[in-house]
């Protein structure tokens, strides 16, 4: 087949581009495949980070990309999809993660010659953060769709909502593979800074109020002193709510923050010295922050929300508390290190979990899939 990927790639940073990266890399062992890029992802003043791109040191995985759509210029939206169409694909598949994309990625779809497939592969369908425009927009972007592929079952279900009888399908995250292998401990602690002893807890990915770093500073407070938290991770909005809680915290000496994007090459840093990884969100659907984690054989502690009981519970990689509650994050926390095997039989469980995600299982069930069409 000829596969054309319309998304974000290199040098734009981030976990949809390194998942993308990953994904054309792999189709393109028995496919031709083309990527084309954002020429611009989001207006400036509508990106709560720093930069939307990565820095001159960043190792992050590139991929030929040829910078075609410009999300916030109407104008430029048929060009794009000419240009795409002219290659002639079998089959165009474009990442979708929020209602902003709608506009554009719905009016690329619609102008695709006739034998082309459209299919989404959706993280979200609906965001963590709604507004009222979500679902019209998205109703439109998937009225333009052949197919769609979602990474847990809850986002499957927010689409037949919003559009019975479009053909999806659910593939789990496949686990990251461009971060490098785990590195010793001690000298990974050394890297970062950060002393040898006790157990590293660590909150890793972008801050953002539903993902509960607050809930996790509260429950933090409570646990004995043998504990430290690590916190990586760029802040969407601002940190000043979380820099109180870390300065009224007891345990604040033992808190080791990294408040900044975390390029590629420093990742296997964070995860080579966690004992846990806990995310307290209160909202969420997957994470590809748990599909790092099967990578580098890190537990975790989650929250009932989403799909995290499916991706973490049934799968036994890590723990799942009812409530993003304090009380109940520090309740697992404790749990999984005081209760005898629990640990050994979660490492146990992320290897053989490491070895069902590939990412060549994951893209012969997504070219099944679009051949079913």
């Amino acid at each position: 087949m000829k596969i054309a990927v319309l998304s974000a790639f290199h040098p734009l940073r981030g976990g949809v581009a390194q998942f993308n990266a990953n994904l054309v890399e792999e189709l393109g062992r028995e496919h031709r495949v083309r990527a084309f890029n954002f020429s611009r992802q989001y207006p400036d003043f509508l990106f709560p980070g720093k930069t939307q791109y990565v820095g001159k040191d960043d190792t992050a995985r590139g991929v030929e990309a040829e910078a075609v759509l410009d999300t916030a210029n109407p104008c430029n939206w048929p060009k794009a999809a000419r240009c795409i169409r002219e290659w002639g694909p079998d089959v165009l598949l474009l990442r979708y993660w929020m209602p902003y994309f709608a506009p554009s990625l719905g009016t690329v779809s619609r102008k695709m010659a006739p034998g082309c497939k459209v299919v989404a592969i959706a993280d979200n369908i609906l965001p963590h953060e709604p507004h009222w425009f979500d679902k019209p927009l998205t109703r439109y972007f998937l009225a333009g769709l052949d197919g769609c592929v979602t990474l847990c079952d809850e986002v499957g279900r927010d689409v037949a909502a919003l559009r019975k009888n479009l053909p999806c399908c659910t593939l789990s995250h496949p686990a990251f593979s461009q971060f490098g292998e785990k590195r010793d401990r001690a000298e990974a602690l050394a890297t970062l800074g950060i002393p040898e002893g006790g157990r590293k807890l660590l909150f890793f990915g972008l801050i953002r109020a539903y993902k509960g770093l607050d809930i996790l500073l509260r429950a933090f407070d409570s646990l004995p002193e043998e504990y430290h938290l690590i916190i990586a991770g760029e802040p969407y909005g601002p940190f000043d709510e979380y820099q109180a809680l870390i300065d009224a915290n007891r345990g604040k000496g033992r808190i080791h923050l990294f408040p900044h994007y975390i390029p590629d090459g420093q990742v296997r840093d964070f995860f080579s010295c966690a004992d846990l990884v806990v995310l307290p969100y209160r909202s969420a659907t997957q994470s590809g922050v748990g599909a790092t984690c099967c990578q580098f054989g890190v537990p975790l502690v989650v929250t009932d929300t989403g799909g995290l009981r499916h991706t973490v519970g049934e799968k036994g990689i890590g723990l799942v508390v009812d409530k993003p509650e304090p009380e109940d994050i520090c309740a697992g926390i404790l749990r999984f290190f005081g209760e005898p095997g629990l640990r050994e039989r979660c490492l146990q469980a992320l290897a053989q979990e490491k070895e069902q995600l590939s990412w060549k299982g994951f893209c012969n069930r997504l070219t099944a899939f679009v051949e079913s069409l």
